[in-house]
């Protein structure tokens, strides 16, 4: 049985070194309140096409990793009653039992680059949480991203995690972070983190640079992250951020949640303590990854041609 299988429009466009863009399905399954979850995975893909690139989502559908979901494969996603949420350890387990299942930002970077896509758009990345220093909580996503060479746009890390823990796992694991013209680690949905950037890029063409650079020097093992930070006049107000977020991790702790369960708490509980704002600020920044993204392929396969 195939255990992966890459749309014929995304092979062709990888095999002629035409731009392509992976995008996950964990946002669109899980993220995203329904029915508008599938609108914006549909605008996501036309965002991709129309900056140039091909879209490729990336889902599994009846225990096959797919590369490139076709209309009636995303709305199944998009739709469906029992799909699964897959790491990279969930994968083996999925394609055995025949289940669907919604690849989150790991699996989708090592799935993408299995299928010899570079670039990869997605909302936020996972990282090391809060309580890690007595719950071990860390997201799979760092380790995905340290052994997967693909180039990942993102609006830095959600701002429920500990954001300079993650930034210290990165280093550690040799995943190069570029700020996209910031020297400012973005906060999902914050412009600034509060955490300052070593390296910063203003164009596409700076970024091809970067990875041109990273070639010739046969480093080009692991992730680089673009981080892309929404503007200050879209993203969410930080003070009323701040004190829903505080309140959000006061109940978590006083209900005892823990594990997986503690990360679709925090965002629920900021979805309703900021009226909506929140899922507002996340569809913008995923649109602005997506169209980044592209032009960033756009750029570097024409600096390969």
């Amino acid at each position: 049985m195939t255990a992966l299988r890459v749309h014929p429009d995304v092979a062709e466009a990888v095999a002629a070194d035409r731009p392509v863009v992976a995008l996950e399905s964990t946002l669109i399954a899980h993220g995203l309140p329904r029915p508008g979850n599938l609108d914006v995975a549909r605008e996501l893909e036309a965002t991709v096409a129309a900056a140039g690139a091909v879209p490729a989502t990336v889902g599994v559908i009846e225990g096959v990793a797919v590369v490139g979901l076709d209309t009636q494969q995303l709305t199944r996603l998009a739709t469906g009653a029992d799909v699964a949420k897959l790491g990279i350890r969930d994968l083996g387990p999925a394609l055995a039992t025949r289940r669907d299942g919604a690849t989150t930002v790991g699996s989708t970077a090592v799935l993408a680059a299995r299928a010899g896509i570079g670039f990869f758009a997605t909302g936020g990345l996972g990282g090391v949480h809060r309580e890690a220093r007595d719950t071990w909580d860390e997201s799979a996503d760092l380790d995905a991203l340290a052994g997967a060479p693909v180039t990942v746009v993102c609006a830095g890390v959600k701002s429920i995690l500990d954001v300079g823990a993650t930034l210290e796992r990165l280093e550690s694991r040799n995943v190069t972070v570029l700020g996209y013209r910031t020297r400012c680690f973005p906060g999902f949905y914050l412009t600034d983190s509060g955490f300052a950037l070593d390296w910063c890029a203003d164009t596409p063409e700076e970024v091809a640079e970067v990875l041109d650079a990273r070639a010739r020097l046969g480093l080009a093992t692991s992730a680089l992250v673009v981080a892309n930070p929404l503007p200050a006049d879209e993203q969410l107000d930080p003070e009323l951020h701040d004190r829903v977020l505080a309140e959000a991790l006061r109940r978590l702790r006083a209900e005892g949640v823990t594990g997986k369960a503690v990360t679709p708490f925090l965002l629920a509980a900021l979805h309703e303590g900021t009226g909506g704002a929140s899922l507002t600020a996340n569809i913008r920044l995923v649109r602005s990854n997506a169209e980044l993204a592209a032009r960033l392929a756009v750029a570097w396969s024409q600096r390969a041609a």
